[in-house]
């Protein structure tokens, strides 16, 4: 926690925050791909749900039922 003050105090430019900000958000999805890939799971795949009684489960919902 003491980095993250450290790094919120230092003063940059806006080259070296954009260049901090996109590092993190890469970071972020990187650990959420990582986790998913290692559990098999996919975090972001909205096909994998089950069948719901909700827009998309009529057959004018726009997904194909297999």
């Amino acid at each position: 926690m003491n980095k993250l003050n450290d790094l919120m105090q230092r003063e940059m430019t806006r080259k070296e925050f954009l260049a901090t900000m996109g590092f993190g958000v890469a970071t972020i999805f990187g650990f959420s791909s990582l986790i998913g890939l290692l559990t098999g799971k996919s975090v972001n795949n909205p096909f994998q749900q089950a069948n719901s009684m909700g827009y998309g489960s009529g057959a004018y919902g726009g997904r194909k039922r297999q």
